[in-house]
């Protein structure tokens, strides 16, 4: 076979027409796509809908994780406020740890638990700096095991009281209907 001149040879031997069509333009693809704008429009609606349709904000605030708090008919969705857990002798606000109920357990009566107090008053002092024009809601909810004594339950629901917190709510469980 003899020497030829260097030229174009890709796709020159493919017998179907289309193909012989689109030897002549030869060099690389565009590009630039061309996307339907409608189609995509929809796609995002039908995403941001579904999206707002499964969200919820009462599975934004589980209870912690080997915690079982009680079992309750009638229940509200979740609210914005401290969260004071009493669980396995340890007393905790919004995470922080604030003692524990040895001592309630050990005297046998009511008392003030003073790292509690002292965090939830800090708390109501820093919502009344950010919320000056708005009256303090006063609220906290309370994160219990089922298996704490009723002495230790009156003994936080007091200290929430005294720290300012009068309107106090319960952490439970939904039932399944």
């Amino acid at each position: 076979m003899p020497l030829q001149p260097p030229r174009r040879r890709l796709m020159r031997h493919v017998p179907l027409k289309f193909v012989q069509r689109a030897i002549p333009h030869g060099g690389p693809r565009s590009t630039n796509a061309s996307l339907s704008l409608t189609s995509m429009i929809d796609f995002l609606v039908v995403t941001v809908v579904f999206l707002l349709m499964t969200f919820s904000t009462a599975s934004a605030c589980p209870p912690a994780k080997g915690l079982n708090v009680p079992i309750a008919a009638h229940v509200l969705d979740a609210i914005d406020a401290p969260i004071v857990t009493v669980w396995r002798g340890h007393v905790m606000v919004d995470g922080s740890p604030a003692g524990s109920t040895e001592l309630i357990e050990s005297h046998g009566h009511v008392r003030r638990l003073d790292d509690v107090f002292h965090l939830l008053c800090a708390k109501r002092e820093l919502w009344g700096r950010t919320h000056p024009q708005r009256d303090f809601p006063g609220v906290a909810v309370l994160e219990l095991d089922q298996d704490v004594p009723a002495l230790v339950v009156k003994s936080v629901f007091q200290t929430a009281a005294i720290a300012g917190y009068p309107n106090v709510s319960f952490m439970v469980q939904a039932a399944t209907r």
